[in-house]
């Protein structure tokens, strides 16, 4: 009589939750390293092999790093957010860039983005800028999914001096006109 075959063990992640042998596959494979050399060396060896080689270059480099600055701090590595696949996500300067759109010939809107990254609300600001200039004002959603507000009417120029004295958290460098496709800065 045949034995009978016994389960198979699979020994999961204790990070991403794939199995072992499928971690360098995953999306966090840098994450999941230090568990695997831990809970796992036989699976990936050269792993076992690139930690003590890294932990010795670790320890020569603070030693170089102490005889060259004598006691001033080292700077840390900036954290880089990283995207699914690997690419690293660049951090948005704040911002804000002010356009003139022409409709119907002489009708034209003037919008505004990226009020936000400095802590305005953009609904509040939408209000102010249709009472300040007796236009309308709303908040629409740009193609870029992000929220933008399109006041009625050529108020482009008017409107720099008047986010300044309005939020003064905004600095007058930080704001830019699109003119014929390119950036140029308002100050």
């Amino acid at each position: 009589m045949a034995e009978k075959p016994h389960p198979v063990e699979v020994l999961y992640c204790g990070v991403c939750g794939l199995p072992a042998e499928y971690c360098e596959f995953g999306p966090e494979f840098e994450k999941c390293k230090p568990w695997l050399i831990q809970n796992a060396p036989d699976i990936y060896p050269d792993l076992l092999k690139e930690s003590n080689g890294k932990e010795a270059d670790k320890v020569s480099d603070k030693l170089q790093s102490t005889s060259i600055s004598e006691g001033s701090s080292a700077s840390k590595p900036e954290e880089v957010k990283r995207l699914p696949g690997g690419k690293i996500k660049k951090k948005d300067k704040p911002e804000i860039i002010i356009e003139k759109v022409t409709r119907n010939k002489r009708k034209s809107i003037t919008t505004i983005k990226g009020l936000e990254l400095f802590g305005v609300k953009l609904s509040d600001a939408s209000k102010k800028l249709g009472k300040k200039f007796a236009t309308g004002a709303s908040l629409v959603k740009g193609p870029t999914e992000k929220e933008q507000i399109d006041v009625q009417g050529d108020i482009a120029y008017d409107i720099v001096d008047f986010i300044t004295k309005t939020w003064p958290d905004v600095p007058e460098s930080a704001i830019f006109f699109i003119e014929d496709g390119k950036k140029v800065p308002a100050a």
